[in-house]
């Protein structure tokens, strides 16, 4: 049964709405960050933009408290504003190729976490986890939400259209190739309702923000056992967008690699037909079509490979995900790529025309082998989660890429 709740969001006044949220703070350039930050000194990028805020020799506790104090400027100036009713909000956003996301903004449960109510499937670094929850004490808020998937549900759905018309307060602007739009739920009916249809479903699941939850219990665990404060506590929830998995979007992930591992490239090619089966595809990109079809570019040319029925382990859903086939049959055993979330070796590409890219950096000699991968399922990530298996990283591109600052959460 999964619990959700609803909260009092501070968010960007009307006269600032436009142009106040943000992408990912890495996804900058340096150039795009200084030309935001330029054109819109009020906005979210520059609360966390802690580059102009203090030298990096300063330590990260004193950056942090930076941050928090930028924060507290701009609800001063009324920049942001805090709602004063508890809500739910409803959260669209439209791209340029018609494809829309939908769902709801409300803070998720730490305790629904910790007992695997809200399943993951990616690894987490305690290094990372212990970096943001520090940063998450110092700044006491959330603004970037954990995006959480669920099973599709027809109750749910009801309840999210007749909230949606229920609601009085309704705010879009637009962003680069998006648009959107925010609905403020703070009628008791429709929250109760909205609730209700969530304790119908029995998991959620963490499409992208495993770190981000991993701190945020992290904090609450140490704070629980020195304060020993009740489970409804802030600091026992995180902020989460959650949309059905009907409208989760995964996109293909894939990888490159800067040499052959001492390997000649026929004497590669002849380890790799010994473990798949391989067919020329030519000169043109060539896309996988269905799991279990991984393409490769080297020397010119595509190839189709497809793991013989020999090597075949159907066991679990791990040992049938492409991105692990490819990783424990063929990107560590001939190219000794081990550690992939530290090996310099590989790179990896997504995108639309990642195919080309794959071929284009081959090409040009800044790496020998590059490898397709057909998308995951969101059926597939969900059994992977519910087995505790842990896919290898960058196995999914997911969309909606949620942007921060819409609605913060103070802890």
């Amino acid at each position: 049964m999964a619990k959700i709740y609803p909260f009092k969001a501070v968010r960007p006044s009307k006269e600032t709405l436009q142009n106040f949220s943000s992408k990912s703070y890495k996804s900058y350039t340096e150039k795009e960050l200084k030309e935001t930050l330029s054109k819109n000194p009020a906005s979210f990028l520059s609360i966390i933009n802690i580059k102009k805020n203090a030298s990096f020799a300063v330590e990260k506790s004193k950056r942090y408290k930076l941050v928090r104090e930028k924060y507290e400027e701009f609800i001063t100036s009324k920049i942001l504003i805090k709602d004063t009713l508890s809500a739910f909000y409803i959260y669209e956003t439209t791209q340029d190729n018609g494809r829309i996301f939908c769902g709801v903004i409300a803070t998720a449960s730490v305790e629904d976490y910790d007992t695997n109510v809200i399943k993951k499937h990616e690894a987490t670094i305690s290094k990372r986890e212990n970096t943001f929850k520090d940063y998450l004490q110092t700044v006491q808020f959330n603004a970037a939400p954990v995006l959480l998937t669920y099973t599709d549900s027809s109750l749910l759905e009801t309840h999210i259209k007749i909230a949606k018309l229920n609601s009085t307060t309704v705010n879009s602007w637009s962003t680069e190739n998006e648009t959107h739009k925010l609905w403020s739920v703070e009628n008791h009916e429709d929250i109760q309702h909205i609730q209700d249809g969530f304790k119908t479903i029995p998991s959620l699941y963490i499409a992208d923000g495993h770190h981000r939850s991993a701190s945020s219990a992290l904090l609450a665990r140490e704070k629980k056992a020195i304060h020993k404060s009740p489970i409804n506590a802030s600091f026992n929830r995180f902020l989460a967008f959650l949309i059905p998995e009907s409208q989760l979007k995964i996109y293909d992930y894939n990888r490159v690699v800067k040499d052959l591992n001492g390997l000649s490239s026929s004497a590669f090619l002849e380890k790799v037909s010994l473990v798949f089966e391989l067919k020329n595809k030519g000169k043109a990109p060539y896309k996988s079509l269905k799991t279990h079809d991984i393409s490769m570019y080297i020397e010119g040319v595509f190839y189709s490979l497809s793991l013989r029925e020999s090597n075949q382990n159907n066991s679990s859903a791990i040992d049938q995900l492409d991105a692990y086939i490819l990783q424990t049959h063929l990107l560590e055993p001939i190219l000794g790529v081990t550690n992939v979330r530290t090996n310099k070796r590989i790179g990896y590409v997504h995108g639309a025309n990642s195919l080309e890219q794959i071929k284009s950096s081959v090409d040009c000699g800044d790496y020998a082998v590059g490898f397709g991968l057909f998308p995951v399922q969101t059926k597939e990530l969900m059994v992977i989660a519910d087995s505790n298996a842990v896919m290898p990283p960058k196995s999914t591109y997911i969309y909606p890429k949620l942007r921060s600052g819409i609605t913060i959460y103070e802890l």
